[in-house]
């Protein structure tokens, strides 16, 4: 377009003069052919003005301050580094713990020697459930020790455990059509892993369903596509209107193992032992860093992801990932000088894994203020190569994204997708903010999740590098053009 601009003015200015000139005759001296010729003029010049006042396109505006980004962001290996420093530091960072408060008091520290601005944590009161000891033992056929790991917010069993037979199922309509067997017995869901969605209805329903049939304990296989013996653990739910029994996870291999097992014929017995407990909710923050927009800085792009993770592992990946990628961006932009138009502020929500509150308490802590959040983007998924945001917004704006997404196609993260967001910006998302969810190679993902083995060593530093500047692209361009994404429909 802008060639187009260049081009008409080359053309038509020499002949400015002339045409000066006939409208000026043709208001004195105003004939037919005069008249014509000074209406032609004027709505020449206004047709030239009206492309002047139009934008250039967002890849030619922000071209240069994307390759300074995308630059500084593969230098080195930063974020990699900052990511093993905050999960080996202070190891798994569970709601309601100790390893969690530190990590928020040391992140809350390092983005003010950073030069973040506004640094805070926001008060939220969350859930603190104890797993305890507990273990998982075949006793029949023969003895062996199950790796098994409590799901969040099971309760106990009795202290000298239960030992029960096992009856396996491999979906609802199977454990429907064998109710009567299921009756003081241990039902072990073994469903093998489809898609994370429809596979985690059985960690999430398991022991409500189980306890319809009149079981005492439930089992499921760990949710997860590939295991070596690694179970996965996550938080289920019950019903008040049902028994609650206890409820846990095994690996994989064991659970084919037991329903090859029941497949012969053999009577398969367990003892399944906890001791987990639900303590009094607990004082927690959201982290919060921000670089102040230089021109609208009430207005706000906000981007993150969880600083909580599993009581197992590290959180490497789920999500210590998340939070420093988006910390990493910002802190490049102070340092290059990029500052935008906008407010671009980084969040570590707390309490995602079990409880959604830090979600939550932003959404209420910041409710007079979201008609001004102009996007909100998470990274949720791991930091693996990134091949672009799934976007959730209007068509208007879904146009604009893409435009963005263009200047990341030379890192191969430009595709923008429809449907995208997070569980943490999900609450205001619902009130009209238009929400990117970070995509990445998800190949691997589920088979760390929630696992002993979510450890940094599983993230390759350039893949990391490369997450910071597809996040640090969008969310500057973004925070910095005149234009916005527009509202969703609440």
């Amino acid at each position: 377009m802008r060639d187009v601009i260049s081009m008409s003015r080359i053309f038509f200015w020499p002949f400015s003069v002339f045409s000066v000139f006939s409208v000026v005759k043709a208001l004195i001296r105003p004939n037919d052919m005069m008249i014509l010729a000074a209406r032609n003029f004027l709505a020449a010049l206004l047709i030239a003005l009206r492309l002047d006042a139009q934008p250039a396109p967002i890849a030619q505006r922000y071209g240069d301050a994307a390759d300074r980004l995308i630059h500084a962001a593969l230098a080195d290996s930063a974020a990699w580094n900052r990511i093993a420093e905050l999960t080996e530091r202070f190891g798994p960072r569970f709601s309601g713990t100790p390893n969690l408060e530190r990590a928020i008091d040391w992140v809350l520290a390092e983005m003010k020697k950073d030069g973040m601005q506004n640094v805070r944590g926001e008060p939220v009161m969350i859930p603190s459930w104890v797993r305890g000891a507990e273990s998982a033992e075949l006793v029949e056929p023969r003895r062996q020790n199950l790796p098994m790991l409590g799901l969040g917010g099971s309760i106990a069993t009795p202290p000298n455990g239960i030992t029960a037979e096992v009856l396996v199922v491999s979906s609802w309509d199977d454990l429907k059509a064998n109710s009567a067997r299921a009756q003081g017995k241990m039902v072990l869901f073994n469903a093998p892993f489809t898609t994370y969605g429809a596979t985690v209805q059985y960690r999430t329903n398991g022991a409500v369903e189980a306890a319809k049939a009149g079981a005492v304990a439930s089992l499921i296989r760990s949710v997860g596509p590939y295991s070596m013996r690694t179970p996965h653990t996550g938080g289920t739910r019950y019903d008040t209107t049902v028994r609650r029994i206890p409820h846990a996870a095994i690996t994989t291999e064991d659970a084919d193992m037991l329903a090859r097992m029941q497949a012969r014929g053999e009577k398969i017995l367990v003892r399944l032992t906890m001791s987990a407990q639900m303590l009094p909710d607990a004082p927690s923050r959201n982290v919060i860093g921000e670089i102040v927009g230089r021109e609208k800085p009430d207005e706000v792009v906000v981007m993150g992801g969880h600083i909580d993770s599993w009581d197992v592992g590290r959180g490497a990946m789920d999500d210590a990932g998340g939070v420093v990628v988006a910390w990493e961006a910002v802190r490049l932009m102070h340092k290059l000088g990029l500052r935008p138009r906008r407010t671009i502020r980084v969040v570590g929500w707390t309490n995602e894994e079990n409880g959604l509150r830090g979600g939550n308490a932003y959404r209420d802590a910041h409710r007079a203020e979201l008609n001004r959040h102009v996007a909100a983007i998470e990274s949720d998924g791991g930091v693996f190569k990134p091949a672009g945001f799934g976007f959730t917004g209007s068509d208007a704006g879904f146009a604009i994204a893409r435009q963005v997404g263009s200047l990341l196609e030379r890192i191969g993260a430009g595709a923008i997708t429809r449907g995208g967001g997070g569980a943490d910006i999900g609450p205001i998302m619902q009130l009209g903010v238009p929400g990117l969810g970070l995509n990445v190679d998800g190949t691997r993902y589920f088979w760390y999740h929630h696992t002993e083995a979510d450890t940094v060593d599983k993230l390759d530093p350039h893949d990391v590098a490369l997450c910071v500047a597809t996040m640090a692209v969008m969310s500057y361009v973004l925070a910095d053009m005149e234009e916005t994404l527009g509202r969703n429909s609440p």
